[in-house]
């Protein structure tokens, strides 16, 4: 790749020059002369290399070609890396955490040339530089060296096992931080509150006990997938008014208390141990609410203030009594999909005609579609299936 931005007139010469760019893994601006020199992005830093006039450096025009076609496929980063499909997400299988106790592994400059990709230019728009790097499965305990990669955008160090985020403090211009699979365990004293751009965190499969210190002016969406958080105490919406999707399947939550997050759209809280929803009111913007595979009886907490919900799924609980839909009335204008299969209510005769009969405006229950026939048959047996809410 590196090659391409040079014209060439003579292949003598040519291999030496490409292997320099490559080791050094930057990027260059202009040719200034028929013998001049361009300036290389290494670490952040700059350096001059001389070239000689068989090799023509990039235009400003070909550059933006170049970088166009370059990024087409990386435009999407936050794309590609959304969850699932609602219906399917919680299925998901999460890889093996790190046990083992291992010595000290740094970061080392071939590691870098090796992980760099995705060329842009740098934020005062004069030059160009590598954003993205891939550091996973390195064995890692220490990420010292990537402070001076102060251009990165997009950085995975997923599978290793860093329990120190300190070093990323550097990196302003940081968007993107997959952490998945190592030992971090709290967010107090880690840099994640000063990087002012990043946008997407996840910290998957680590040892977090709490979310005490996590902030982000600029967080939208934030995975703590399989870790052992037992509350949702710490949160600070004033440190978290971006935030708009929270997965946190696979702790050891036994209530939704503390979610204080008035902009949260999507809330993820499938296999954990929750016996009670709690504060759910606060959260006026919600739109999906998983709730699949925790110890709820009942549907108490869900109130009409969550104005914006849409879709709901507790699959695989323990609510048994028709009354339970009570609560879902709260919400039956806005409330499009709900998932109620594996619970015992779901065994019971008629059990769809009976839901419709509650909630009207319902298009999918249990991820089928509400058909015609049925809103007609609920409507004929309105009467009967109004009297089966005394059944227990």
């Amino acid at each position: 790749m590196i090659g391409s931005f040079l014209r060439q007139s003579s292949l003598h010469g040519f291999h030496s020059y490409t292997r320099t760019l490559v080791r050094g893994k930057v990027i260059l601006r202009r040719d200034f002369g028929t013998a001049g020199s361009f300036k290389l992005v290494i670490a952040g830093f700059y350096t001059r290399v001389l070239i000689w006039s068989r090799y023509t450096v990039m235009s400003d025009v070909e550059d933006d070609e170049f970088l166009q076609g370059e990024s087409e496929g990386e435009e999407s980063v936050k794309d590609e890396e959304e969850q699932e499909e609602e219906e399917e997400k919680e299925e998901e299988e999460p890889v093996a955490k790190h046990e083992e106790q291992v010595e000290t592994c740094s970061v080392t400059q071939e590691m870098v040339e090796q992980g760099l990709s995705l060329l842009c230019r740098t934020g005062n728009g004069l030059s160009h530089a590598f954003v993205k790097l891939d550091l996973k499965e390195r064995r890692l305990t220490d990420l010292t060296l990537l402070t001076s990669f102060v251009h990165l955008r997009f950085l995975d160090i997923s599978s290793n096992l860093v329990s120190d985020l300190s070093p990323l403090t550097a990196l302003t211009q940081l968007l993107w931080l997959k952490g998945d699979g190592n030992v971090i365990q709290r967010f107090e004293g880690q840099p994640l509150g000063q990087l002012a751009y990043l946008q997407w965190l996840s910290l998957a499969l680590n040892r977090i006990c709490d979310l005490k210190g996590l902030g982000g002016p600029s967080l939208e969406s934030i995975n703590l997938i399989g870790n052992s958080i037992e509350r949702v105490t710490g949160l600070e919406y004033s440190r978290l008014t971006n935030l708009v999707t929270l997965e946190l399947r696979g702790n050891r939550l036994e209530s939704t208390d503390g979610i204080y997050l008035p902009n949260l759209r999507k809330l993820y809280l499938a296999q954990n141990g929750i016996k009670r929803l709690e504060g759910l009111d606060r959260l006026e913007h919600l739109t999906t609410l998983h709730l699949r595979d925790n110890q709820l009886e009942t549907l108490d907490g869900i109130n009409s203030n969550m104005k914006a919900l849409q879709y709901l799924n507790i699959r695989g609980n323990q609510v048994s009594s028709p009354r339970a839909l009570v609560s879902l009335v709260e919400v039956m204008n806005t409330l499009k999909s709900l998932v109620l299969t594996e619970n015992p209510l779901s065994e019971i005769e008629d059990y769809r005609l009976f839901v419709l009969s509650r909630l009207p405006m319902l298009e999918r229950l249990d991820k089928e579609q509400v058909t015609p026939e049925e809103r007609e048959e609920t409507k004929e047996r309105h009467g009967e299936l109004e009297n089966e809410e005394d059944l227990e």
